[in-house]
């Protein structure tokens, strides 16, 4: 069924620092981490693009978060389209039940709706016909939430930017668009659209745009206008959460911050990087193992025909009954000593790390700060 697009024009004086962030996926302790790091004040203007919550194990957390910061803050939060799986549940609209039930049951405890049923003591869901109980429980117990999440617009309009979390086909008429279509665009960069603004998105992680390499800072198209955000946060093992950074709405200026927990390690030898590098992706992510080493499998990928060892907790088999990876690389970083680097995986293999948002493997000695 065709909805709409709910578009809002709030007015952002010139001048006034606006931060835009995506895809937090329930990390409250991302979002604080990231805000502290960019000194957030009342000053401010935060604009979250959506997929506020979902997928993590915080994201009742993060929900209260974002909405006791409104009380003393400028903030605009979006629709994702996992916000959106929320916001159909609380409406009810027929066949809703047995459509997510699938998606809730899969997440479970990572699951908003959930975890509010958890807080309440009621009863987790063991079938769909369980679901109209637990959306009367929920509308009845926490009305302020419901009515955050029934009320997210989908566009926000200011200046010289356009936030939508995951694109738009054109930049007028930006109420006739088809709201759904808005939330979830795969693969936007993909589709060739340049615009007159800046187009802010997230909903698709930056490291699956590169085959070679995992980088998940932001990706900023000048020529086209389009400013990409999401790090992964939480889907991706090695993610990180971005902040676009807007010194004036009305300018052409960006800037970008990103935030992680990894541990912080020195790294003792040089290390120069390898060519014709790998960045398996979960589009396709199938793998084959070929052999056990420790704490560490070596896999074939079919596709590419390419091998390489890969940390045994980044292999599984999926729903499907097929042997997959995490997103993974074979990519040597180039290091010098004395470089501080994130450190994702320490294997006896080598150390899987990230430098200045890059994921990679890195073969000499660290030391830990």
């Amino acid at each position: 069924m065709h909805q709409s697009a709910c578009v809002i024009r709030p007015s952002i004086e010139p001048g006034r620092r606006v931060i835009a962030i995506s895809d937090i996926h329930g990390n409250l302790l991302y979002l604080q981490g990231l805000l502290k790091k960019l000194r957030f004040s009342p000053g401010d203007v935060l604009i979250l693009v959506g997929d506020l919550l979902e997928k993590g194990t915080h994201s009742l957390g993060v929900l209260r978060y974002v909405m006791e910061l409104q009380k003393n803050h400028t903030v605009y939060s979006l629709c994702g389209n996992c916000d959106h799986i929320d916001r159909v549940f609380l409406e009810g609209r027929p066949g809703v039940d047995e459509t997510l039930w699938p998606i809730l049951n899969y997440w479970r405890e990572r699951s908003t709706l959930l975890q509010m049923g958890l807080e309440l003591g009621h009863p987790m869901p063991q079938r769909a016909s369980d679901l109209p109980a637990l959306r009367a429980a929920l509308l009845d117990y926490y009305p302020r939430e419901a009515q955050f999440l029934l009320t997210l617009p989908h566009i926000l309009e200011a200046g010289n930017f356009i936030f939508v979390h995951g694109g738009i086909p054109r930049e007028d008429r930006l109420e006739d668009l088809d709201a759904y279509s808005c939330m979830k665009n795969d693969d936007f960069l993909g589709q060739g659209h340049s615009f007159q603004k800046w187009v802010v998105v997230g909903h698709w992680p930056v490291t699956l745009y590169d085959p070679h390499i995992q980088c998940a800072n932001p990706l900023l198209h000048q020529a086209r206008h389009i400013a990409s955000i999401d790090g992964g946060c939480v889907l991706k093992l090695d993610g990180q959460l971005n902040a676009l950074v807007i010194p004036d709405i009305n300018g052409d200026r960006l800037e970008t911050a990103s935030y992680d927990d990894f541990p912080l390690v020195t790294a003792l030898e040089a290390q120069q990087p390898c060519e014709n590098s790998l960045n398996i992706r979960w589009s396709d992510s199938v793998v084959e193992v070929l052999a056990e080493g420790g704490d560490c499998v070596f896999i074939r990928h079919p596709t590419s025909g390419r091998t390489m060892w890969l940390p045994r907790d980044y292999v599984s088999v999926w729903q499907d009954g097929k042997t997959h990876t995490e997103d993974a690389t074979d990519y040597r970083l180039p290091v010098a000593a004395g470089d501080r680097l994130s450190l994702v995986r320490r294997t006896q293999r080598g150390c899987l790390v990230k430098k200045g948002g890059i994921t990679g493997w890195y073969l000499g000695q660290i030391q830990f700060d």
